[in-house]
């Protein structure tokens, strides 16, 4: 069986491995790190040496408010009535009548779905979880890493970049 991407990946495992590389610079977010490589880039450095690591890693869940079984309804009959015309639409496409049947159809039968799906899992937390949240996984820092044949040009780049 051959690889339809040629021998791209020829002497990749395929397995996840650390970063290797010296560093060559710390980088309290992201954002820096990114302007960081980026004047690398600009300034003719071969990049591909290059890799950004995010070291002691958080994950952090933020809380944006307070769920009720209205907001709940709410939610739900508004995500269902936008997927039901959606479907409504679709298939009034594929109907020999007018828009308006499948449109109504499709609201009604999105707003039903809507409501039973997000019900059931809110009342099987049982009170357990009444908030909604974000999650992200966010760094404590960001190091530069380069590999050792073109790390000290690279140190020497950035220090002349004024972060």
């Amino acid at each position: 069986m051959t690889n339809p991407l040629g021998n791209a990946n020829r002497n990749r495992s395929g397995l996840p491995t650390p970063p290797s590389g010296w560093p060559v610079g710390s980088y309290p977010t992201y954002a820096e790190a990114q302007k960081a490589v980026d004047y690398l880039a600009d300034n003719q450095f071969p990049v591909e040496n290059v890799t950004i690591v995010g070291v002691d890693l958080m994950q952090v869940e933020r809380v944006l408010y307070r769920l009720t079984w209205g907001k709940v309804v709410g939610g739900g009959m508004v995500s269902g009535a936008w997927l039901g015309l959606f479907l409504g639409l679709l298939l009034s496409l594929f109907t020999s009548g007018g828009a308006l049947g499948p449109l109504v159809v499709g609201l009604i039968g999105g707003v039903i779905f809507g409501v039973i799906s997000t019900s059931i899992p809110y009342a099987a937390t049982r009170g357990q979880r009444d908030f909604a949240s974000t999650m992200q996984l966010v760094a404590g820092r960001y190091d530069v890493l380069c590999e050792p044949k073109a790390a000290e040009q690279a140190r020497d780049m950035l220090a002349r970049l004024a972060l």
